[in-house]
C-alpha cells in the first residue's frame, strides 16, 4: 500500500475546503467496490455507505427496515417473506425491484463470492411479485433477518451490462472499481491505495441526517503520519488513533478521541489440517499443532494481560471465546480463559514429545488490527520463553489474506467481528468443517473439524427456544475451547480521533457510517 505523507495528503485535500467537506483516513484501503467479492470489515464497512441491504443496523445496532419495509416468517419456519420498498432508485436512476434481490442472492451466493457462506441456511429465493420476495430456508431460522444486514443489493441490469454478473475477487471486473447502489452516498472517484471520494445521492429514499457535500477517504498505513494529519487539520477523522498516541491526542486543543469496545475478538489460529510445518528450521517435519497439547501450550504461554497492559495500554478486554460478553449467545458457562502458565506450557510440550521445542512460521498483518504487528512480536517473545521459536512474517493486509487462503502459514493472527452479533456467526465461519457445497467454514483457514460441532450448528440455527439454544452454544464453546481450536486473546478497543467540530456515531462493529456525520 502506498505511504501517504502529510504534505502529499495536504495537496490531495487542498480543494476540499468547504465546511461540509469531510476527509477521513484509515489504515486499510477497501480492496474492492464489489459488495460480494470480499467479506472483510474494511470493504463492508465502507460499502455500507454506498450499497444497502433489505435490512440495516441502526445506531444502537438493532435491525431496522432498509430496502425491505417489513418481513414475516413463512409457514412453520419455511422461510421469510420480505416486502420491498417501492419508489427506490439506484444511483444511475434505475428502479429497484424484486429482480434485483433475486439477482443479488444468486451473485452473493455464487462459488466465486466471498459472501456465499452467509447463505448456507438458504434453500431458494423466489420473486412473488415485483415488490415481494420469499427467502426459503432449509430449516427454521429465527435469526435470518439479523444475518443479512451486510448483504447488499446490486442492480441486475447494471451488473449484466458491465460484464459484472458474478464477482471476481482475484482478477476483478467493472464492479471492482465502480459502484451503483441505492445508499445515501454514491461513488464519485476511485483511486485504489490513494483516495476514494463519495458524494451524497440526491435521490436517496431516506431522510439525510448529515450535512456533507463531499467525503474523501485516504488510506494512511503509517500511524505517526495519520496522527500528524489529524493534528495538522489535513483530515477530519482517523480510525484508529494508535493506542500509544491516544492520550497525547486527547490533550491537544481542537481534536478529540472517541473510545469504545469493538465486537472484534483477536485470536491465534493454527494449521490443523497441515501434516507438515511449512516454515522455520523444522519446515517439512511433522506439524506439532495437530496435537491439542501443543495448541494448549501456546494458550498457556501467551500472557494476554501483559499484552493488554503494555501494547493495548489497558484499553482491551481479555477474551475466552470467539465472541465478547456483549454478543448474543456468549457462553457464561465457559467464561474462564486458559490461565497464563509458562511452566505448564513446557510440561505440555514435553508430554507431546517437544521437550526441546520446535520452530514454525507465524503470519501476521501489519496494518489490519490495532497494533497487530506489535502483538505478534510480543507473542513471538512469549513463545520463545517456553522453547517455541516463531518465525514472524508480518505484511500488509492486501497480501495477508491471499497468504492465508493459500495455506501459507503454520499459525496466524485473526480478528473476528460477528456480523449478526450472535455466537452462531463465528461458529459457522470459523469452527465448522469447511464445506464449499454447504457454504460453511469459509474463514476456517486451518480446517479445524469436529463432528459434534457440525451436528450442533444447524440445531443452533433453527432452535427458537433461547434456553435450549444457549445450551447448544455452551456445548459448542466447550468443544472448541477444549480442543484449543483457536487461542482467543482480547476484544479489540475502538479508538477514533476527530476534529472538535465533527459529530458522528461510533458503532461497536467499527463500521463508519457517513450519513450520521455532521460538520459544524
Amino acid at each position: 500500500m502506498k505511504l501517504v505523507t502529510v504534505s502529499a495528503l495536504a495537496l490531495m485535500m487542498a480543494t476540499a475546503a468547504s465546511a461540509e467537506t469531510f476527509r477521513w483516513a484509515g489504515t486499510t484501503d477497501p480492496q474492492t467496490m464489489d459488495p460480494h467479492a470480499v467479506n472483510s470489515a474494511p470493504v463492508l464497512g465502507f460499502l455500507n455507505n454506498v450499497y444497502e441491504g433489505l435490512v440495516r443496523r441502526g445506531k444502537d445496532m438493532a435491525i431496522e427496515p432498509a430496502l425491505a419495509t417489513s418481513w414475516e416468517p413463512i409457514g412453520d419456519g419455511e422461510g421469510w417473506r420480505f416486502n420491498l420498498r417501492q419508489g427506490v432508485t439506484f444511483h444511475d436512476g434505475s428502479t429497484f425491484d424484486a429482480e434485483d434481490v433475486v439477482f443479488s442472492y444468486e451473485r452473493a451466493s455464487d462459488e466465486g463470492s466471498d459472501t456465499r457462506s452467509w447463505f448456507a441456511p438458504v434453500a431458494d429465493v423466489k420473486m412473488v411479485d415485483a415488490y415481494t420476495v420469499d427467502v426459503m430456508t432449509k430449516a427454521p431460522n429465527p435469526i435470518f433477518p439479523d444475518s443479512i444486514a451486510n448483504w447488499m443489493i446490486m442492480d441486475k441490469g447494471w451488473a449484466e451490462a458491465n460484464s459484472a454478473a458474478r464477482p471476481d475477487k482475484e482478477a476483478g471486473n467493472y464492479a471492482t472499481l465502480n459502484a451503483n447502489g441505492t445508499g445515501a452516498f454514491k461513488l464519485s472517484a476511485r483511486q485504489p491505495g490513494l483516495t476514494t471520494t463519495l458524494v451524497p445521492f440526491d435521490g436517496w429514499w431516506d431522510e439525510a441526517e448529515h450535512n456533507i457535500t463531499e467525503a474523501t477517504f485516504t488510506p494512511i498505513d503509517n500511524p505517526a503520519t495519520a496522527v500528524a494529519a489529524l493534528l495538522s487539520g489535513d483530515v477530519d477523522m482517523i480510525n484508529p488513533v494508535p493506542i500509544q498516541d491516544a492520550a497525547r491526542v486527547d490533550q491537544r486543543d481542537g481534536v478529540k478521541v472517541i473510545r469504545g469496545i469493538e465486537a472484534r475478538v483477536i485470536m491465534l489460529g493454527f494449521g490443523h489440517e497441515a501434516d507438515l510445518l511449512k516454515y522455520g528450521e523444522n519446515a517439512g517435519e511433522k506439524n506439532p499443532f495437530q496435537d491439542v497439547r501443543a495448541r494448549e501450550a501456546v494458550a498457556k504461554a501467551v500472557n494476554v494481560d501483559a499484552i493488554r497492559q503494555t501494547i493495548m495500554r489497558g484499553s482491551a478486554e481479555a477474551a475466552s471465546q470467539l465472541v465478547s460478553p456483549a454478543m448474543r449467545g456468549y457462553s457464561a458457562a465457559n467464561a474462564a480463559r486458559t490461565a497464563y502458565d509458562p511452566e505448564g506450557a513446557k510440561a505440555l510440550l514435553a508430554e507431546a514429545g517437544y521437550a526441546d521445542g520446535f520452530s514454525f512460521g507465524l503470519k501476521c498483518p501489519n496494518n489490519r488490527y490495532l497494533n497487530d504487528e506489535a502483538v505478534c512480536q510480543a507473542v513471538t517473545g512469549m513463545l520463545a520463553q517456553v522453547g517455541i521459536t516463531a518465525q514472524l512474517d508480518a505484511m500488509p493486509v492486501s497480501n495477508y489474506w491471499p497468504e492465508l487462503r493459500a495455506d501459507n502459514y503454520d499459525m496466524y493472527l485473526l480478528g473476528w467481528s460477528p456480523g449478526t452479533f450472535d455466537h452462531e456467526h463465528p461458529v459457522r465461519f470459523l469452527v465448522t468443517t469447511p464445506n464449499s457445497e454447504k457454504k460453511l467454514g469459509s474463514w476456517n483457514f486451518g480446517a479445524f473439524s469436529n463432528a459434534r460441532v457440525d451436528e450442533l450448528l444447524p440445531m443452533i440455527q433453527s432452535e427458537i427456544d433461547d434456553t435450549k439454544r444457549q445450551a447448544m452454544i455452551d456445548e459448542t464453546v466447550a468443544i472448541y475451547q477444549g480442543e484449543h481450536a483457536y487461542v482467543p486473546l482480547y476484544v479489540q478497543p475502538l479508538v477514533w480521533g476527530t476534529q472538535d467540530n465533527i459529530e458522528l456515531t461510533q458503532r461497536p462493529d467499527n463500521f463508519f457510517i457517513l450519513r450520521w456525520v455532521t460538520v459544524n
